[in-house]
């Protein structure tokens, strides 16, 4: 079939396997390019099929030549009808893995489950024996609590008071202003269920009870603080609790891990489109005037660069440059007080009429279609594709 983006707000609704795959070999390919990290070897990633997840798997495989466990929630296709952008992108990973020789299997499911947790335990004993890092990148907005069956969902909202400020569409480029309610009710605490800590230690509670965690191991999980512009409605929001919440529960894991001489971390990382980012009112204005300012600079990155940063320069460099909070920052270059003033200046001048030339919005929009398959060089979406792609090892 012939698969063209289709697009509701800040969803696509399709996605293009050929697009997924070479999005995943341009990664690979810069990975690659950057030469060897002595890093680990046998190497979980939870929520592994899109952004920082798919960046963390494919930066053990091809940086550190590392065996690869893969979990996350995608749709598989179905006859004219795509599958997901992360089905496509982890079946694309797989078989790069593969010709280069590398183990790489993948499980498909609810990762906040107990059935989820005893499948990649058993494989792991299975296949691997133990572990020795553990990337934690999970981002959905909804959760069900695997002890009390419970639904929970997360909101985007501020506390204490409205947030109003500007947004853009970034479809049309229009500039306009949002008013944002503030959270209510359990908000807060459901928020915090969804998207804070208690499932990365939950997973780390079961894979050190079944003993396959290797001497040493460390853990990751990813956070964002970002600017004082989108503080009310991020940091200082609903998201910025359940941050705090996972940013907490990293000494916890730590205290657990202290046996085996294990460490927990919370990777600070850099404003990027992803599929979660693009839900966040302000948030694209902001990373449109943050892209133009640090592509200007010469330090924009993206996922893989971010990551293959944070491996090579941070975790297995001898030196974490922990902050205050003990977190490591690879949103160094974006928090730099030059790139942050001159974010400020364009902010309050940003309307419909100048937001192409004062930021970058089409290098916002490529970005968002990348995630799908769409808008990659070099590939001829005119053509007809196969949308029936299976995952070589898929773990059902």
């Amino acid at each position: 079939m012939i698969i063209e983006p289709r697009t509701r707000g800040f969803i696509c609704l399709t996605s293009h396997p050929v697009g997924c795959a070479q999005n995943v070999k341009n990664q690979i390919d810069y990975v690659t390019s950057k030469g060897k990290i002595a890093g680990a070897k046998k190497v979980l990633v939870i929520g592994s099929s899109t952004g920082f997840g798919l960046a963390s798997r494919i930066t053990s495989a091809f940086g550190s030549d590392a065996a690869t466990i893969g979990v996350f929630f995608d749709k598989p296709a179905t006859p004219n009808r795509p599958g997901s952008p992360g089905f496509y992108n982890t079946a694309a990973f797989e078989e790069e893995a593969h010709k280069a020789g590398l183990y790489a299997k993948s499980i498909n499911g609810d990762a906040f489950s107990n059935e989820i947790k005893e499948q990649v335990v058993n494989l792991i004993k299975q296949d691997l024996g133990q572990i020795d890092l553990i990337i934690y990148s999970l981002a959905s907005p909804v959760r069900t609590h695997p002890v009390s069956g419970k639904r929970f969902k997360s909101v985007l909202k501020p506390i204490g008071e409205n947030f109003t400020n500007k947004t853009v569409d970034f479809h049309t480029g229009k500039v306009s202003e949002i008013s944002i309610n503030p959270a209510e009710g359990e908000d807060i605490e459901n928020t915090i269920t969804v998207m804070g800590g208690e499932d990365w230690k939950m997973w780390m509670d079961a894979l050190q009870e079944a003993n396959v965690l290797a001497e040493g191991v460390k853990t990751i999980a990813y956070s964002y603080i970002g600017p004082e512009v989108t503080k009310p409605v991020y940091r200082n929001g609903t998201i910025g609790a359940a941050k705090d919440d996972l940013e907490a529960k990293a000494f916890t894991i730590t205290d657990a891990l202290k046996a085996i001489n294990g460490n927990a971390y919370v990777s600070v990382n850099k404003a990027l489109v992803t599929q979660a980012s693009s839900a966040i009112p302000v948030i694209p204005l902001y990373i449109s005037l943050l892209y133009k300012i640090m592509k200007e600079e010469g330090i924009h990155e993206g996922c893989i660069e971010q990551i293959q940063r944070l491996y090579s320069q941070r975790l297995y460099a001898g030196d974490l440059s922990l902050d205050e909070k003990g977190r490591i920052r690879v949103d160094d270059w974006e928090m730099r007080e030059d790139i942050q003033s001159k974010v400020v200046n364009l902010w309050e001048s940003a309307t419909t009429e100048n937001l192409s030339k004062i930021g970058d919005l089409e290098g916002y929009s490529n970005d968002f279609y990348n995630l799908f398959g769409f808008k990659v060089p070099g590939v001829d979406y005119t053509k007809d594709v196969n949308e029936m792609v299976s995952i070589p090892s898929i773990q059902e």
